[in-house]
């Protein structure tokens, strides 16, 4: 199980990241441009999703394209989901409390290195072998 911790402590690990606050909660950003962030389940989400609304940190992730979201949906829907307001849009939401810290890991960065610059990018990959 991850924490709002975990998640801190990765992504600030990233080349050129910052934390700052996004409409009110915290969202990590490369460049001024978010990659992770906290979001929250609105009224409206809670709505749409009845009784299938998760309770616990919910934490947004970019992805490279609509194919990896569904993908990553379809392999583990106990972790990964998504919501109405979302459909179109190259980002999942993930249960923190229901992803391990390695994976976490994973996801931050391949999110991390679709925000980044290109040069920052390929040093980070560089420098990891």
């Amino acid at each position: 199980m991850a924490t709002w911790d975990d998640v801190r402590r990765l992504a600030l690990a990233l080349p050129e990241t910052t934390e700052a606050v996004s409409y009110g909660t915290p969202a990590w950003k490369v460049r001024d441009k978010a990659f992770v962030w906290d979001r929250p389940l609105r009224k409206t989400d809670l709505t749409q999703l009845g009784d299938t609304a998760p309770d616990g940190p919910i934490l947004g992730v970019r992805v490279a394209d609509e194919g990896v979201k569904e993908a990553l949906i379809a392999d583990d829907p106990d972790v990964y989901f998504t919501i109405p307001h979302f459909d179109g849009y190259a980002a999942v939401l993930v249960r923190l409390d229901r992803i391990d810290v390695e994976e976490l890991a994973e996801v931050i960065t391949e999110a991390w290195l679709l925000r980044a610059p290109k040069r920052v990018a390929r040093a980070f990959l560089d420098a990891r072998g």
